[in-house]
């Protein structure tokens, strides 16, 4: 049987008196104390066990931890550890089995307690340490987000963020330093926010609302292509939907995009679900610039974009679970690079809208089967005074799957 030589407890703003006697027991017990500073200065004045404070980055604590292992070690951590804390962190690297977790209520708890909101029925995020933009793609009409703060600047960033997408009449509560002596609780509107003294520890509670006339972004594919910057190199919104649902993206999967454009399907992959991973590969240097600003926009920040040509960007890559071809699918081994590194299972779709094109798809279709399907897209436009069908480009995709 595994020894559990590490215990994590997390601790509210009551602090140690607001612990369970199993809890005081893993820290009686401990050879060694991990924590921040705050948490640290919580123990007795006398204590003379050896204490780990965490530093930056914390990966060079979390060594330390490791070479001590089998010694009886516990970290103090906020609230629950396993709700973005250092729980997370240590079992990406510790087993689960050589660890006592003690969870205390966290921060989402704790809010949806005081809001008497349903905690299955929100949407949770945290910016501490992340880029707002993470932001946008949770925000629409009728939304309750629960948000973990980087400090006290956070929610008057996040009010003007909410105001310049147009949810400027959004009803916002920060909630600080609860379940202590010192909570409290400021409300107020996106737009009128103007609250300066908040409390570094602070949680903040969304209700979305929509000024009038604001469009609003679906999570679905198939943004309209008025929601990107492109320079012309950009699936045109239907054939985006038919390609994303043919990609089939599924929480937690990598796509690679080759020749990603404007990075429209990279990025409603990534929409799909917080989980959802992408890397963008583009060789034209003036499209990375759309790629970085339509992901931010759009709520996708950490979509990673290589630039190069696919034959050198994509080595060393980690191995995707789909890949999409929307542009270079003639390139010299392209397809045996991209099939070679798919992994077993994984999709491999393309679209062309060239003859050359096609007979490259041909080409592989004739290696590794697959399905090819013909995409005619029309849109109805005036002409003079009167409406007619426009006929898109037409397009031709291609998707095998790898056995």
């Amino acid at each position: 049987m595994t020894r559990k030589w590490l215990s994590i407890v997390g601790i509210g703003e009551d602090g140690l008196q607001g612990l369970s006697a199993i809890a005081h027991s893993l820290i009686a017990q401990a050879e060694i104390i991990v924590g921040g500073d705050r948490h640290l200065a919580m123990l007795p004045t006398d204590d003379q066990r050896q204490k780990i404070v965490w530093t930056s980055p914390i990966s060079a604590s979390v060594d330390e931890i490791i070479q001590r292992r089998g010694q009886s070690i516990c970290v103090l951590a906020s609230g629950d550890p396993m709700c973005y804390g250092i729980g997370v962190t240590l079992t990406r690297r510790i087993p689960v089995s050589e660890m006592t977790i003690i969870p205390a209520p966290s921060t989402f708890s704790l809010a949806c307690a005081r809001l008497g909101w349903s905690l299955t029925e929100v949407e949770t995020l945290s910016l501490n340490g992340r880029p707002l933009s993470l932001l946008q793609s949770y925000i629409y009409p009728g939304a309750r987000l629960l948000i973990l703060s980087e400090g006290k600047d956070t929610p008057a960033i996040v009010a003007q963020l909410l105001t310049n997408r147009g949810y400027g009449s959004s009803q916002i509560t920060v909630l600080e330093r609860m379940g202590g002596s010192h909570e409290r609780i400021v409300e107020g509107t996106a737009v009128s926010w103007s609250e300066t003294e908040i409390a570094a520890l602070n949680a903040i509670a969304i209700n979305c609302t929509a000024d009038a006339g604001v469009v609003c972004l679906p999570r679905l594919p198939g943004l309209p292509d008025s929601a990107y910057q492109h320079d012309g190199q950009l699936t045109k919104q239907e054939v985006r939907a038919i390609t994303l649902a043919t990609l089939a993206p599924t929480p937690g999967e990598l796509l690679w995009d080759v020749g990603a454009g404007c990075g429209s399907i990279s990025i409603e992959w990534m929409r799909s679900h917080p989980r959802c991973r992408a890397i963008a590969i583009e060789q034209n240097s003036s499209r990375l610039r759309y790629i970085a600003d339509n992901a931010a926009a759009l709520g996708t920040p950490n979509l990673q974009i290589i630039e190069g040509t696919a034959s050198n960007a994509l080595k060393d890559l980690p191995t995707p679970d789909a890949i999409f071809i929307g542009g270079g699918v003639t390139a010299t081994g392209l397809f045996n690079v991209c099939w070679e590194a798919l992994r077993s299972g994984g999709r491999l779709v393309a679209n062309v809208v060239t003859v050359e094109g096609e007979q490259m798809l041909f080409k592989w279709h004739e290696q590794v089967g697959g399905n090819l399907t013909r995409i005619a897209i029309q849109r109805a436009e005036p002409i003079g005074k009167f409406l007619g069908w426009r006929a898109m480009t037409p397009v031709t995709q291609w998707i095998a799957v790898k056995q």
